[in-house]
């Protein structure tokens, strides 16, 4: 996984995207604007459904050399193909997710403590995800880690670590020299009406503070 993938990473469901685009239109204009990898969260999907848009976004993400991870459902990851999988606290450890899907695979794992991370690098973890760095309405449990932390986390790992909750552009600075990779941004690009614009306004500035 390249380090400059991690600059943009881009998360959404169908719910998410506030236009009348498709899913796959949202996403083919994330990328257009620079993001580096699209992670798929459908909460309203499953069985068929959840496997047909996995496979329609894949099959976009390969087409324009972008990586495509789908959120915690390891199965349906081994059974398309595709990158890889991102996984919380509570799903399946990332030592098992590995074992399912093999070991070139992308398994990252979010965290909100130094302990979560150490343990998540130990267990095999390519990257972290760590937040909600600012309040969001994505995830009602989402708990806000402080600035320290984040800079904690960042110096007690080797694997590279991205921040997701509340980020956008007009915040995004306050995240400088902790040691992060990138960022995770879900509203940011996909509550906006033109995606590509918003999309390449965030990777500028990912790359001025990350790059």
């Amino acid at each position: 996984m390249k380090k400059q993938s991690l600059l943009l990473y881009a998360i959404l469901g169908e719910s998410d995207i506030k236009s009348q685009k498709s899913v796959t239109e949202a996403v083919k204009e994330a990328i257009d604007g620079g993001a580096g990898i699209i992670q798929l969260r459908e909460k309203h999907l499953q069985g068929k459904e959840l496997e047909e848009r996995a496979r329609e976004v894949y099959r976009l993400c390969k087409e324009k050399d972008i990586i495509f991870l789908l959120n915690d459902d390891v199965e349906l990851a081994k059974k398309i193909d595709c990158h890889g999988v991102h996984v919380g606290q509570n799903d399946m450890p990332p030592e098992e997710a590995k074992k399912i899907l093999g070991e070139d695979k992308i398994v990252g794992v979010s965290v909100s403590t130094v302990e979560e991370a150490v343990k998540a690098e130990k267990n095999g973890a390519d990257y972290l995800g760590v937040g909600a760095v600012f309040p969001t309405g994505s995830k009602d449990d989402a708990l806000s880690v402080s600035k320290d932390t984040i800079k904690q986390i960042c110096e007690s790992v080797s694997i590279p670590v991205v921040a997701i909750g509340g980020i956008n552009a007009d915040n995004m600075d306050k995240l400088q020299n902790m040691g992060l990779s990138g960022i995770c941004v879900i509203s940011a690009i996909f509550a906006k009406e033109n995606i590509t614009l918003a999309a390449k306004e965030l990777k500028e500035k990912a790359v001025k503070f990350f790059g």
